[in-house]
């Protein structure tokens, strides 16, 4: 119970800090600030910690970022895509990144680790360009944002698969890398076929 205690304590600290700093942070910086707190290797006797490393606990919030983004995004291309191809790869995003993010929660659930609850400022700045474009010129922009979001999203799974200190997430990473080169491969056609 104390632990519990002073971790609601460390919590509203750093959310109240967070709010003091004047600086707005998005939901991943958020996400890190109370991973770091929780950090096993500085304060695991008083907060009960995470179970990872601050890398690890970053990768998770990153890889949550962008599997909710895909996610959101397939979904606006499934109402506002144009082309059949782009449609078709919406869907497989809303379907495989879903499940994927459904394994990074659980994951993180059973390591204390916070992921955050929305996609960052980044991703909202593309969901909100995306919102303002229609028919073709929609297409083209969800296809270039999904090249370079795999393109990212490839390198984030293989460094976490060759440099994880966690068995479960670099695991995570390794069985989700395939996918999203698969992925990759599919929208640089798409790409390719729209020229």
């Amino acid at each position: 119970m104390k632990k519990l205690i002073y971790l609601m304590a460390v919590s509203l600290s750093a959310l109240t800090f967070q709010a003091c700093s004047g600086g707005s942070k998005d939901a991943k910086e958020s996400a890190d600030s109370l991973n770091l707190a929780k950090d096993t290797t500085t304060n695991l006797a008083a907060t009960g910690g995470i179970a990872v490393d601050e890398a690890d606990a970053k990768f998770a919030t990153q890889a949550a970022v962008g599997g909710m983004a895909e996610v959101e995004l397939g979904k606006m291309a499934l109402e506002k895509g144009t082309n059949q191809q782009v449609k078709d790869f919406a869907s497989m995003m809303v379907k495989d990144h879903g499940m994927a993010n459904t394994e990074l929660m659980d994951i993180s659930a059973k390591k204390n680790i916070t992921l955050p609850s929305t996609v960052d400022e980044e991703h909202k700045k593309i969901m909100d360009d995306l919102s303002k474009k229609t028919g073709a010129d929609f297409d083209k922009a969800y296809v270039d944002a999904m090249v370079s979001g795999h393109k990212a999203t490839l390198k984030l799974m293989e460094d976490e698969s060759k440099n994880g200190a966690d068995a479960d997430l670099k695991a995570f990473a390794t069985k989700t890398s395939p996918t999203v080169q698969g992925h990759l491969v599919m929208i640089n056609k798409i790409s390719d076929s729209m020229k």
